[in-house]
């Protein structure tokens, strides 16, 4: 059984630490977070050992690994000290506000070789799992164009107070939000490479953008476009959808349902030609203990038995995150 830490107990810290406390592999050694009504909430309605102060968390418990759910600007430092100190990471999403922190700290980890992982969620949906396995299979052919979207009701109003409306603190669509979508086209696609057109809009923000829209290439040339808004409150939450163009068909794709469009009676078995569609309530395996989605629970499976080494460390590590933190910043300097 590991001995795991939690940093950070916001919205996704207390989302991870449900499922982590339910774990049958994890033993939760300690939670920090500074706010004293956190911790006061934490110390009288759970028996977590919980410190205001991280690092005596560290010192007393010695975690194997830890989640880091902070804001953002404290991802390169903190990480950067567990691996110092040969601690296993697990980190939200997105991995850090500047690009050349993550270079060095993807060396780091490997120098040090620490199981690592980033938290994002997407790979693990079972709509996007199969989306995966189908383009791997080659029964589609090859990849000519595709497009992404994704919408929801996070910022609906003019409020410059929170960390959302600040650029130094992580605050924007592009990293905050259209961070996932980029993230999932590097894993379903091919490496986002390029950038050929961007444009950043302020809806409600004064200094951050609240809509993206761009157009992309991979390093394979596969060329595509995205079109993000967090300002969307047609949306109840978050929507993400793909639609990708190959030679052998098509597939369209987003949380829920997965549609395929074959050309020929070439396919893979239990699909046949024309179109197929599949619900995610198919899709999906069953998990130990549900919060949200399965898809938080099986990413946080992937990390545990990485460390144990029954699973591969090779899904949202910190190489492949920073793959998304280096188109992030080839799109805000076009738009500069």
């Amino acid at each position: 059984m590991k001995k795991i830490g939690l940093i950070g107990a916001g919205k996704m810290g207390i989302s991870h630490l449900s499922i982590l406390g339910m774990h049958p592999d994890v033993n939760v050694v300690g939670v920090a977070d500074k706010s004293n009504l956190v911790t006061d909430v934490l110390r009288k309605l759970t028996n977590f050992p919980v410190y205001a102060d991280y690092r005596e968390l560290l010192d007393k418990v010695k975690p194997d690994a830890v989640f880091i759910a902070t804001p953002t600007k404290f991802h390169d430092s903190l990480v950067s000290e567990m691996i110092d100190n040969k601690i296993h990471v697990f980190v939200e999403k997105p991995f850090c506000l500047q690009a050349d922190k993550g270079i060095q700290i993807v060396s780091q980890a490997r120098n040090n070789k620490v199981v690592n992982q980033v938290g994002y969620h997407n790979k693990f949906i079972g709509t996007f799992t199969e989306t995966k396995k189908l383009l791997d299979s080659g029964y589609l052919g090859k990849i000519t164009h595709f497009s992404g979207s994704m919408y929801g009701p996070v910022v609906v109003n003019s409020k410059d107070g929170t960390w959302r409306a600040k650029p130094d603190e992580g605050g924007g669509c592009l990293m905050d939000y259209a961070a996932h979508l980029l993230d999932l086209i590097n894993h379903l696609i091919g490496k986002l490479e390029s950038v050929k057109g961007a444009d950043l809009i302020s809806i409600y923000s004064k200094n951050v953008e609240d809509a993206i829209f761009c157009l992309l290439e991979t390093s394979n040339g596969i060329h595509g476009m995205i079109n993000v808004n967090w300002s969307d409150d047609t949306f109840r939450k978050m929507s993400t959808s793909l639609i990708i163009h190959c030679e052998k068909g098509k597939i369209e794709v987003d949380t829920t349902e997965l549609k395929v469009y074959f050309k020929t009676a070439d396919v893979p078995p239990s699909y046949e030609k024309g179109w197929n569609i599949r619900h995610i309530n198919t899709l999906t395996p069953s998990v130990n203990y549900y919060l949200r989605g399965e898809e938080y629970s099986l990413q946080i499976d992937k990390f545990i038995g990485a460390l144990n080494g029954t699973t591969a460390n090779d899904i949202n590590t910190f190489e492949t995150a920073l793959q998304t933190d280096l188109i992030i910043e080839k799109i805000k300097r076009f738009n500069n």
